[in-house]
């Protein structure tokens, strides 16, 4: 395989690992191991790490993206010793991610700012309400490697838009019922539209839900949490964004978070290193979830 991936990047330059995958083909994990211990080849990767949570670890921290979506749709492999070549095909995978990641922001605040100025409600939405983004989006990282829905089983272009929307306690179940069916509507409108085929997964949820979240004393707590310290505000009240994250910081939860990423880095070191050593076979009946993507989708659910 190595001699197989060599030829190929002589031929056409440093390519990614998905493309090398494409055309080489064979087993994931020996093609990454392949790359990653060859003298001949040397590998680059574009982006960021960041907390990922996966309730099958007993840390339940682990890093994103997972050391194979890593591999395949961020890191360039190529030839040791032509380094101009491979840092220039990594700075254009780079510019290609950061460029896929605005496209999705801006996508997701005109949904929002939309909907906003169409729900009548007694006062402005953006004094009682706060859109909020979260996931590969807020890190500069989203994909559009295409992968199916999960509850349609469509595809859509990669990474989706996380949104948490925070309304003002007293605002009424009518508001949050409102919202989240204005939102689900372009949520499906996004879903079929053959141009977009774009996922939103969002949550809806008051102030009160939120000061429960901050207990941290679940998985599906922690998780929340988790997104609401990425976050970024999309759209809306600026008030209630900041009153969050002073929650988040005052509750200790802030604290605690960057403990698990600190965690998740060191368990991230331990992890290539068992899956570069130990034998593929065993890894294959005990261990490839230290390779693939986890799930955090429970918290929009």
């Amino acid at each position: 395989m190595e001699k197989k991936i060599i030829n190929l990047i002589k031929k056409k330059g440093p390519l990614t690992g998905a493309e090398i995958w494409e055309i080489v083909g064979g087993d994931g994990l020996i093609l990454w191991r392949t790359c990653k211990l060859s003298q001949d080849l040397a590998m680059r990767t574009a982006g960021t790490q960041y907390l990922r949570l996966d309730r099958r670890l007993k840390e339940l921290a682990r890093l994103s993206p997972s050391i194979f979506r890593e591999f395949l749709t961020y890191s360039v492999v190529g030839l040791f010793g032509e380094f101009n070549s491979l840092e220039k095909r990594t700075r254009s995978v780079a510019s290609h991610i950061e460029e896929v990641s605005r496209g999705k922001l801006e996508l997701a605040f005109r949904v929002v700012s939309g909907l906003s100025s169409r729900l009548v409600t007694e006062r402005p939405l953006s004094d009682d309400a706060c859109f909020i983004i979260a996931g590969d989006i807020v890190y500069n990282m989203a994909h559009d490697v295409p992968r199916p829905e999960r509850s349609t089983g469509k595809l859509v272009n990669g990474s989706d838009m996380d949104i948490v929307v925070i309304v003002n306690d007293g605002c009424g179940e009518d508001l949050i019922r409102r919202l989240d069916d204005a939102i689900y509507q372009e949520k499906y409108k996004l879903l079929i539209a053959p141009h977009l085929r774009e996922e939103i997964d969002y949550i809806v949820k008051d102030l009160t839900r939120v000061r429960e979240q901050l207990r941290f004393d679940s998985f599906k707590h922690i998780l929340a949490c988790k997104i609401l310290q990425e976050g970024t505000l999309l759209y809306g009240s600026e008030d209630i964004f900041h009153s969050v994250k002073a929650m988040l910081r005052d509750t200790g939860v802030t604290e605690q978070l960057e403990d698990l990423e600190r965690r998740a880095k060191a368990f991230r070191k331990d992890a290539e290193e068992y899956l570069l050593r130990e034998d593929p076979e065993k890894i294959k009946d005990e261990s490839l979830y230290l390779l693939y993507p986890s799930d955090e989708s429970e918290e929009f659910e």
